[in-house]
């Protein structure tokens, strides 16, 4: 029986679908034709012509690898297959120009994700729950909300003094935070993004929109007082109130959130808090 491992793509569908992952509604086989073209791909482990195993990369501003999309056959497991290919999907990440940074995300009860990210030389860097919620009156005061930020100096001042100078991780979409450069913020989503500060200019926030399985305001927040600052949440349900005027669909605030964040939470909060992820990562 041989054994290959190679780039996957839209022609290898039918091999994917022969495969028995265990997962009742695995988003991987529904997206298929985008995993594996454009900023993405897949790569699998044939066994002869069977695919047995799956993983691959995604590409985020030109200089950012995230591994994932790691699937395996439940009736070929306990082989290392999982390991193999993602140390190939590794290795092939690592030789793409510009990239300076690889991660992952497992979530915290997979333990087995987190033993392969291991194997191959990831490091955890944090663990964040990725909160959702329709309601925030629990988390409102009554203030006035934050007044915009419109110069784009003023908003690279913001990031480049709380994120690039300190490499602090920063969620460039839901489901995937990285370590901040210049790279990462660029101009261009700056001025996309919306910056707002309090009265004191002595807090910043951002909000900005992005769509996975649903919509979201992303609702990114440097400081730990998330429960303490006059004005913070009803800037945030000023903005959603905006987002659901164009949307038709299931719409979300999404707001990365530390355990210990999560925690000074009130008890009558309207939060949605899965199972957190886990970021690994390593420098290039």
């Amino acid at each position: 029986m041989s054994k290959t491992i190679r780039m996957l793509d839209i022609n290898d569908d039918p091999h994917y679908e022969a495969m028995d992952t265990g997962i009742e509604f695995d988003y991987v086989g529904r997206i298929f034709d985008r995993l594996t073209t454009g900023n993405n791909r897949l790569y699998g482990l044939f066994l002869d012509d069977q695919l047995v195993s799956v993983g691959g990369y995604s590409i985020y501003a030109d200089s950012y690898a995230m591994l994932g999309r790691l699937r395996s056959d439940r009736r070929f497991m306990g082989n290392g297959f999982s390991t193999e290919v993602v140390s190939y999907v590794l290795q092939e990440a690592l030789n793409v120009e510009g990239i300076h940074w690889i991660g992952a995300n497992t979530q915290e009860h997979n333990i087995s994700a987190q033993r392969v990210l291991e194997k191959i030389g990831l490091s955890p860097y944090i663990t964040l729950h990725g909160a959702l919620t329709k309601a925030t009156s629990a988390l409102e005061s009554g203030a006035a909300p934050w007044q915009p930020v419109i110069d784009l100096q003023r908003k690279k001042d913001w990031v480049n003094q709380l994120y690039i100078q300190t490499r602090a991780i920063f969620p460039y979409e839901c489901y995937y935070p990285f370590p901040s450069s210049a790279d990462l913020l660029q101009d261009q989503d700056l001025q996309q993004w919306s910056f707002y500060e309090n009265e004191a200019k002595t807090r910043f926030l951002i909000t900005k929109y992005d769509q996975k399985k649903h919509h979201y305001l992303h609702a990114v927040y440097p400081w730990h007082d998330i429960t303490s600052q006059p004005g913070l949440w009803e800037t945030i349900a000023r903005d959603y109130r905006k987002l659901l005027q164009h949307t038709d669909d299931e719409t979300y605030i999404w707001m990365d959130l530390t355990k210990e964040e999560a925690r000074t939470l009130p008890a009558d909060h309207q939060f949605e808090l899965p199972s957190p992820w886990i970021l690994y990562g390593k420098e290039k």
